[in-house]
């Protein structure tokens, strides 16, 4: 993201003791011997199953129970509002305002890691949520019955939360990009965008429901809960629970329109690597040509990014449908239709993979100034110090630069590894012969090995 003056600065490779393009064949080896490994020992489906078990019943009533929910809301609803006053009433510098690194780094970045690990904790602390319920239950009980919802249209599916999650991006990266500040978005725009985005979210609350629009159409709700299907800890009916790893992944693409999910999310990473990279010399072609042909320059720069963007996403869709179109070919096969979502959770573990191989920098630098001087100064005025820390700043001497090309190296291994695995195990799972599941991913492989080669082409040329 273009977040911050020196978000660039900090990608910035030194010579690599060994060239890129030999680390994408080393990575393509890992995932063609993973591919055989799993062909020969693993022909029973092991994901299609939680295997959920309860934890104990005071900590998920410590954890889940109304007392909690009430704290939750309370912190979320109130950061939310630290956020929009920030990027309303404070400093317009991208790097000294609040607003931007916490929308953007601190909870884009943070919430997936932290779903992973320990489950949907976005989910209690969802301001639109906590919000929508105050209102349903204050309704109830002046009326004496609960509100009256829309039947929401199951065909539409998480299709606004996947438009969503390409709006979010688009937001920053390409409108941003000709904003009028120096890199990045404006705080006010960003301000006024979380107050649009609260007004249209409570207003669908208020039609099909709370829950339902999380379940569906919050773009938060449903991105973060996409990631925390990969981890153990989940909950059931008010009772937290452990479960087998992965396996909750496997029933999240039932849903129409969640292949579009984790696809553009894919696509949005990809082109945020690619238009200082990969796709500089394109775009940069196709800006002259908007100019020449009359189009102002910001409008220009906006469409460039536009189309560029959603080139990435019909991309990485072609990409993904040519291995189930693939897949369809192999005898027994099940009907396409049921290819394509019953293998787009094995996308999941490749988006976050992205996620962490394009982010990992930004994130562990910014963080230190989320937590140092933009706590204690959110406006960035230099009149206040809440907390003592306004002096603080980014060491960025914590990572030297090919400890981070190797850690974005490891994560786009060990994601399409863990892709790999989970489309083995759901060909184990639909054609019952191991054999004819194993010919089946051969597609899906050449679909893990060209992400992963264009992953690290993306961090080689952008790091060049």
């Amino acid at each position: 993201m273009t977040l911050l003056p020196y978000a660039h600065a900090l990608a910035a490779r030194q010579d690599l003791p060994i060239p890129a393009w030999l680390f994408a064949w080393g990575a393509s080896i890992v995932l063609i011997v993973s591919f055989f490994a799993l062909s020969a020992s693993w022909r029973k489906p092991r994901f299609e199953e939680e295997h959920w078990r309860p934890l104990g019943a005071g900590l998920s009533r410590a954890l889940l129970g109304p007392s909690a929910q009430v704290v939750c809301g309370a912190v979320g609803v109130f950061l939310l509002g630290v956020a929009v006053y920030a990027g309303l009433r404070g400093t317009e510098a991208p790097d000294r305002n609040f607003a931007l690194t916490f929308v953007f780094v601190t909870a884009w970045l943070g919430f997936p890691l932290l779903s992973v690990a320990f489950g949907n904790v976005f989910k209690p602390f969802n301001p639109w949520r906590a919000i929508g319920r105050a209102v349903g239950g204050g309704f109830t009980a002046f009326a004496g019955q609960r509100p009256a919802h829309l039947a929401y249209p199951e065909a539409l599916g998480r299709w606004p939360a996947a438009v969503g999650l390409l709006a979010f991006v688009w937001l920053e990266v390409v409108y941003g990009s000709g904003g009028g500040v120096a890199v990045g978005l404006s705080p006010h725009v960003t301000g006024v965008a979380a107050l649009c985005y609260s007004g249209y979210t409570l207003a669908m609350m208020a039609l099909f429901g709370v829950e339902k629009w999380c379940e569906r159409g919050e773009i938060f709700a449903v991105y973060f809960g996409m990631f925390s299907r990969l981890g153990s800890f989940g909950a059931r009916e008010g009772r937290l629970g452990a479960r087998r790893p992965l396996a909750a992944a496997s029933t999240w693409a039932t849903v129409p329109g969640s292949a579009a999910v984790v696809i553009a999310s894919i696509a949005t990473t990809s082109f945020d690597g690619a238009q200082e990279g990969a796709f500089q010399g394109a775009m940069a072609s196709t800006f002259s040509w908007l100019v020449d042909g009359g189009v102002g320059l910001t409008a220009a720069l906006r469409l460039t990014g536009t189309v560029f963007m959603l080139l990435c996403f019909v991309g990485v869709g072609l990409v993904y449908l040519i291995g189930v179109r693939g897949m369809a070919t192999v005898g027994g096969a099940p009907p396409i239709r049921k290819l394509r979502s019953g293998f787009a959770h094995t996308l999941i573990p490749i988006a976050f993979a992205y996620l962490a191989a394009h982010y990992f920098s930004l994130f562990v630098f910014q963080e230190q100034a989320q937590f140092t001087y933009l706590l204690s100064d959110p406006l960035g005025t230099a009149t206040t110090d809440l907390f003592g820390t306004a002096s603080g700043g980014i060491d960025f001497r914590i990572f030297s630069a090919n400890a981070i090309w190797y850690v974005q190296v490891g994560a786009l291994v060990v994601g399409h590894v863990v892709a790999l695995t989970l489309a083995h195990d759901r060909a184990t799972a639909y054609w019952g012969d191991y054999r004819q599941a194993a010919r089946s991913q051969y597609w899906m492989l050449a679909v893990m090995v060209a992400f992963t080669c264009f992953g690290l082409y993306l961090l080689s040329v952008a790091n060049s």
